[in-house]
Order: structure tokens, then sequence, then C-alpha cells
């Protein structure tokens, strides 16, 4: 059994125990969110495919090559959105574990849940960061490949190709490469931070979302490799998933899915 520790929260809410994790606490928590998608595949694999529908839609309005420039932060910072979009997972992991009956209808149970307002205030949150990612995205673009005239921040490429190679065969291209993952990864870790639990914590009704979100900071913080590793695994995940264009999803997003609660379930002791 892990060891704890006893961190103390604001509000004059009871002490929250916090195990300290390691990489074979990944390992179970991935080995049980595959055992839960085999076990609900036939009700859920359809569900799955409400993100790589997201994804492709992100590929329909960025086929409008004047969007070319932001395709990949559009395309990368769905990720940042996929803790919320993955909260019926969380749900169905619970019951799962409860021996609950459980079918593809209460993957909508949140929307029922006395935790809906704290769910919907956390999803809406991150929803802002995407926003202020793709911002971030288009503001890297604008300083390195973008137009130098501060009036004609609205040019864009003269075509798909002229870009493509100002991207990979330019000093600038490569140096938006580069910064802008610096800052991509920035934004992937302040969102691991705040949800890698919170949202499985709202779930199982256990804390209101400053609660949850503070706890998922001090999880974060207390085992920064561990999930600094599991965040790792999940964007090598999605990457594959996103490499089969899209359909891929229809598995990774489910298993991560209920893989999240698995590990909320060992982070933290109920």
């Amino acid at each position: 059994m892990a060891g704890t520790q006893h961190l103390h929260l604001d509000r004059g809410v009871p002490d929250v125990r916090i195990r300290t994790l390691s990489l074979h606490d990944l390992r179970v928590a991935l080995r049980q969110g595959w055992e839960d998608f085999l076990d609900k595949r036939g009700d859920l694999v359809f569900v799955g495919f409400i993100y790589p529908l997201v994804g492709f839609l992100a590929i329909a309005i960025a086929r409008n090559w004047s969007l070319l420039p932001i395709f990949f932060p559009l395309v990368a910072g769905l990720t940042l959105m996929g803790p919320a979009v993955a909260s019926g997972f969380y749900e169905m992991a619970r019951r799962r574990e409860r021996g609950m009956n459980s079918s593809w209808r209460h993957f909508f149970l949140e929307f029922k849940s006395p935790a809906m307002p704290s769910i919907a205030a956390l999803t809406a949150l991150q929803f802002g960061i995407y926003v202020l990612w793709l911002m971030a995205a288009w503001a890297v673009y604008a300083a390195t490949m973008g137009p130098v005239r501060p009036d004609a921040w609205a040019v864009l490429p003269d075509s798909p190709e002229i870009f493509l190679h100002d991207l990979f065969a330019t000093q600038a291209g490569w140096t938006m490469i580069i910064v802008g993952n610096l800052v991509g990864l920035i934004f992937a870790i302040a969102v691991l931070s705040i949800s890698v639990i919170s949202f499985p914590m709202l779930i199982d009704g256990k804390a209101d979302v400053y609660r949850a979100v503070k706890t998922s900071v001090r999880v974060t913080a207390h085992n920064f490799r561990v999930i600094l590793t599991w965040g790792l695994m999940v964007a090598i995940l999605l990457f594959l998933g996103c490499v089969t264009a899209f359909v891929g999803l229809a598995v990774v997003l489910p298993v991560l899915g209920y893989a999240t609660w698995h590990l909320y379930t060992r982070a933290v002791e109920r």
C-alpha cells in the first residue's frame, strides 16, 4: 500500500489523504481501464466517436487553408478538453466498481447529478483555457511566420504549400514549432494539474469544484514526476488515436476515461 500524506484544505473541510503514486499505479490504472472497456465495449464504442467527430470537424474547418496556421493547435488543443469529455466514463467506472448496473444511458447520468453545476463550471474553465491556447498559438504564429505590419495581422500565407514549405524549411518556421510546443506544454501541464483527478472526484460526489481542483493540484505537486509521466502516456495514446484518422480514439478515449477513474481511486483515499 502506498504511503499517505495529510494535506489540510481550506473552508474547514476534513483532511484529504493523498497517496504517493508510482509507475506501478499507472500500469494498474491502465490495465483496469482496459478491463472496463472490454466489459462495456459494445455499449460504449459509439460514444467514443463523439470525440473523433469533433476532430473531423476540426479537419473540415482547417481544410479552409486560411485556418492552416492554427490547424495543429486546434486539433492538439482538443486534448485539453479530454477530461471533461470523458466524464461519462468516470460514472460508468464508478458504477462498475460498486457492482451496479451500467449501460450506455448511464454515460449521461452526470447531467442529472447534483455535482452537475460543479462539472459545468470546471468544463467552462477548461474551455476557457482552450480558447487562451488558440490565442497564444496565433500570437506565436504572428510573431514568427506571420506578417510584420501591425495592421496586417489577418494576412495569411498564399497557399498551403507555401505555408508548409516555410514551416519546415525556414528558421522562422522552426522557431514557431519550438516556441509553440513549449507554450503548448505549459498549457498541458496546467490543465493536467487541475483536472487529473478533479472530474472523477466531482463524479464521486466527494467535493465541490474548488476542493476538487485544489486536491488535483496537490496530487500533481506531490507526485509530479508520476503525473507528468501519466500526461505523457495520455498524449502518446491520443496521438496514436489521431494518426488513425481519429478512429482509434473510439478505443483510446474510453480506456483513458476508465483508467483516469482508477488513477483517482489510487491517488486519493475516499
